[in-house]
């Protein structure tokens, strides 16, 4: 019996969906088959049960491809991906007002937006610690590398964006496994610069194949092929943004265990008990026998034994989990729960009093702003771990006790 269910169409490589039990939107599926028509597509695109529509491209879903890559399938979120820590403190450690402790979390790690018109924005550093200078080090070869050749780059957040969350579905969060243990995980990626470097590569695509483009299911299937110059250029840059991405992560969570030290007057020590794991990326991998490129538009790499990351939504459960190896989903599994609304719809249907009601047993926010990460707007997390149980065993459930939102 096949755990997936399989979408095939003419003129389409196969699609296999690990979705028994969760809603698909037809958008998704059309989506997808549109991704499924490209000639260089290898064997089949594997889709996880998070699987929603997403700009460009389709969230949650595992494309392989042969001498191509196609830019706004990994998107302008280069690298964005989650990093957990687990810690020596049980819950009862805690505070018994959690509040300092977000506020804490909050004055530690730039996140959010000013608007454009504000000259400073509080998302970015002012004047970064020598802590991120000790990141930037290691990124600044890559980057001049990159920058000697696209000066364009020069002019991005970068530096003062290292060590910062952005906005959107981004977040960090104390959270409590079913033994009571204290974990800290967060969620974000390469920021200011990696959008930068999307943009900049979808366009070029979109450009190079000028001529082409109209024979494409769809503009935003644009791809670059193997061999020409702006194929290599992407490919070095994806890699530098998603390390960048990787360093991110790295550095916000030495900053929130400084911040949980000023609040926490119990010594603690902390330990890597799960990865630092992109779910927006490309690399080069073998599979079937051939190496080939995966793309995981809202996947991560589920390989045997590996450990993953699958938060669900605000006021919702997460997990820690570990691969199973399932090589028809290319090693894959989930990124998370998946909307089932756009953000819009979701403010449109939610209020303030349902945000307060669902959150009820988090320490966050719970102000109009954040109206669109509201669980109801995502799938049912249960629902997604029991679509993909041959992808990945569930190592830790987390559950959380205060969240920071961008």
């Amino acid at each position: 019996m096949t755990h997936y269910n399989l979408l095939q169409t003419d003129n389409a490589k196969p699609i296999k969906m690990w979705t028994k039990g969760v809603p698909v939107e037809e958008e998704a599926k059309t989506q997808l088959t549109k991704t499924a028509q490209l000639p260089f597509i290898f064997k089949h695109i594997a889709v996880m049960p998070d699987v929603h529509v997403g700009k460009g491209s389709t969230i949650g879903s595992v494309i392989p491809t042969i001498g191509a890559i196609i830019p706004a399938t990994v998107g302008v979120d280069i690298g964005c991906g989650m990093i957990a820590v687990q810690t020596s403190l049980i819950a009862s450690d805690l505070p018994d007002n959690l509040l300092p402790l977000r506020h804490e979390i909050e004055k530690a790690v730039p996140h959010g937006r000013s608007p454009h018109n504000r000259r400073q924005d509080i998302g970015s550093w002012q004047n970064p610690p020598s802590l991120i200078d000790s990141y930037w080090q290691q990124l600044l070869p890559g980057f001049e590398k990159l920058t000697e050749k696209y000066p364009r780059f020069l002019n991005t957040n970068n530096y003062r964006h290292l060590g910062t969350l952005g906005t959107g579905n981004h977040f960090i969060e104390i959270c409590l496994d079913e033994a009571d243990r204290v974990w800290i995980m967060l969620h974000s990626g390469s920021r200011g610069v990696g959008n930068a470097i999307g943009s900049f590569f979808i366009e070029m695509a979109k450009k190079d194949m000028e001529a082409h483009i109209k024979n494409l299911p769809d503009k935003d299937l644009a791809y670059l092929q193997e061999g020409t110059e702006h194929f290599q250029d992407y490919v070095d840059a994806v890699h530098w943004a998603q390390e960048f991405a990787r360093l991110n992560r790295e550095a916000m969570m030495n900053n929130v265990i400084l911040a949980m030290r000023k609040v926490i007057t119990k010594p603690f020590t902390t330990h890597m008990s799960a990865v630092n794991c992109h779910h927006n990326y490309v690399q080069k991998e073998q599979h079937f026998g051939e190496d080939i490129f995966i793309t995981r538009k809202g996947a991560v790499s589920a390989r045997k034994g590996e450990l993953g990351i699958i938060p669900g939504s605000m006021g919702a459960k997460s997990y820690i989990v570990r691969g199973l190896g399932n090589e028809e989903s290319f090693c894959s599994c989930s990124h998370g729960a998946g909307r089932v609304m756009s953000r819009t719809e979701a403010k449109k249907k939610f209020t303030i009093e349902d945000q307060i009601k669902a959150t009820a047993h988090v320490e966050c926010r719970k102000d109009a702003n954040v109206i669109d990460e509201i669980p109801m707007a995502y799938k049912d997390i249960d629902a997604v771990m029991t679509a993909q149980n041959e992808l990945v065993e569930i190592v830790h459930q987390l559950r959380q006790v205060v969240c920071v939102k961008g």
